[in-house]
């Protein structure tokens, strides 16, 4: 080996160490912000509870928490050297490989190119990786106001937007069926407009088939008290006014359509019967219907002790005097829940071999949208709002399907959708580690609708199955359960409605009657609710 070489060898490993020491401390540092937060609504509640009993939690509960502090500790560290030892295996052979390539004079990759690479990787990580998913917020997500959606309401908690094809030939249909779309809280819309301009975009995928697409829009809980103390009842009567917008606009029922703890939040405001003028059919995406079904939420949940787990320990209080539930401890629990993937280290690592090695800009766009998403679109919550999933993840549907909140002070239950025969598709993904199957489709314990699979996991459907190319794409019929039989996707279920809807109203002078519609995307095996009725009578396949 030339001198020359030897000298650039040694200071590529020198950076490429302190590079990695660098972007390992920053995301560890990165990741424990959040306590910060945590330790002061800790004792906020703490400080409450004794001014409003003059005594704290007991001595146990406190050590029952110190023990679940170790286990979360431990659990990390133990991924964490796992996570290293395969670093340091891989970073040794390779090494010995490069080595011996140097030695012999091979034409494979030498000493001098292994720590270029790996020096480029480790800055790549801690300087161009922030700044890329920063830049990326330009393609990334809605922008209202740049032409591709339009306000048409707005109440002091939420906008109504009506959401424009992307593609210029396609023309919004005045008399199709419309769809609101309903984003999550915790999530934020934008990942249902992920990236547009590569048509990953879950509204698009609406949108671009002419179906009348609106999304509704929470506004800012920093500058809007409204939505600070909003309630479930204040949700429920703003999403009827914009249905029955909506319906009057184009004389045909409204689409629910819930993403993630959107579609509770919608199921719950269908449920409460407000809606029953208006709305004729429900599409819930990942959806938790019922939180205690989802084993690892509820596993972490049961190792709080009792007297921890209210919302108290993630509040903070505003300037004005009203309390929220703070953003960043909401992010950090659903992180401390999957430590042993989610911790610093394990990150880093991961970021390190995907962004080290790729040279795909699709990818790498991808890539930036997801970590920007997860990054900076978290958001404060509503107390009572948050408290309605609290007491979905902790309180199960009872046998008789009453959901374990109530709205109006009604009784929510799953048949009010059956009674009012309303349309109900459950669409959820195969390998979703956050709402898992039982939980999405604990509706069918008590009522029939019927069910979409989608592979991959719990951001697919907004991402991946978007593309109209995909081999999934929702305005489509495709296979799913090993090819056993064919599952219609999303936009192709509420096309079909609407065409179900056209064809009764031409039929309606001939047919006083209902009959029942058979779906042809389906070979063998029926799912619950392959046949569903509907409004005047339908036989059109799909």
């Amino acid at each position: 080996m030339q001198i020359d070489n030897i000298f650039k060898v040694y200071n590529d490993s020198i950076s490429y160490g302190s590079s990695l020491t660098l972007g390992l401390s920053k995301y560890m540092s990165d990741f424990m912000e959040p306590s910060l937060n945590t330790q002061w609504a800790f004792m906020e509640a703490e400080w409450n509870k004794l001014q409003q009993k003059s005594a704290g939690n007991d001595s146990g509960s406190f050590l029952e928490l110190l023990q679940l502090n170790n286990d979360l500790t431990h659990r990390a560290m133990k991924s964490s050297m796992e996570t290293i030892i395969d670093y340091q295996q891989r970073f040794q052979n390779e090494g010995i490989s490069a080595w011996q390539n140097t030695l012999y004079n091979n034409e494979k990759e030498g000493l001098a190119d292994f720590f270029q690479r790996r020096k480029e990787s480790a800055e790549v990580v801690l300087n161009s990786l922030p700044q890329a998913i920063r830049d990326i917020k330009a393609e990334y997500g809605f922008h209202f106001g740049d032409g591709g959606n339009v306000r048409i309401d707005e109440t002091d908690r939420f906008v109504l937007y009506q959401v424009l094809p992307l593609k210029k030939e396609v023309k919004t249909n005045p008399d199709g069926k419309p769809v609101l779309i309903i984003p999550p809280y915790v999530l934020g819309p934008n990942i249902l407009s992920f990236l547009p301009g590569e048509q990953r975009s879950y509204v698009h995928s609406f949108a671009d088939q002419g179906v009348p697409t609106y999304i509704r829009i929470v506004k800012d809980i920093n500058t809007h008290p409204a939505v600070q103390t909003m309630t479930g009842e204040d949700d429920a009567l703003d999403t009827r006014r914009f249905c029955e917008l909506l319906k009057t606009k184009h004389e045909n029922a409204v689409t629910l359509n819930g993403f993630c703890q959107g579609g509770y939040i919608a199921l719950c405001t269908l449920l409460s019967g407000e809606l029953d003028d208006f709305v004729d059919s429900l599409i819930t995406c990942v959806a938790p219907m019922d939180g205690t079904r989802s084993p690892s939420f509820v596993n972490f949940m049961d190792g709080i002790p009792p007297s921890y787990k209210g919302l108290e320990y993630a509040m903070k209080t505003l300037p004005n005097g009203n309390r929220v539930i703070d953003g960043k401890i909401m992010s950090w629990v659903y992180r401390l829940k999957s430590i042993e993937v989610e911790n610093p280290v394990t990150k880093y690592f991961q970021d390190l071999a995907i962004y080290g090695r790729t040279k795909d800009p699709v990818i790498s766009k991808i890539a930036f949208a997801i970590n920007y998403w997860l990054t900076y679109d978290r958001t404060d919550l509503p107390v009572a709002i948050t408290k309605m999933s609290y007491d979905s993840y902790t309180r199960p549907v009872d046998k008789e399907g009453n959901l374990p909140v109530t709205l109006f002070g009604r009784t929510l239950n799953f048949k009010h959708i059956m009674d009012k025969n309303i349309h109900f598709l459950i669409a959820y993904a195969e390998n979703d580690d956050l709402i898992t199957k039982e939980s999405a489709m604990a509706p069918l314990d008590y009522i029939e609708a019927e069910v979409t699979i989608y592979p991959k996991g719990h951001g697919g459907i907004a991402t991946s199955w978007s593309v109209p190319t995909s081999e999934c794409a929702h305005h489509t019929c495709f296979l799913g359960e090993s090819g056993r039989r064919k599952l219609r996707g999303i936009v192709r279920y509420h096309l079909d409605l609407e065409e179900g809807l056209i064809q009764a109203k031409q039929r309606r002078e001939v047919f006083d009657r209902r009959e029942t519609r058979t779906y042809t995307c389906y070979d063998s095996d029926e799912l619950p609710g392959d046949n569903i009725p509907l409004p005047g009578g339908s036989q059109s396949g799909n």
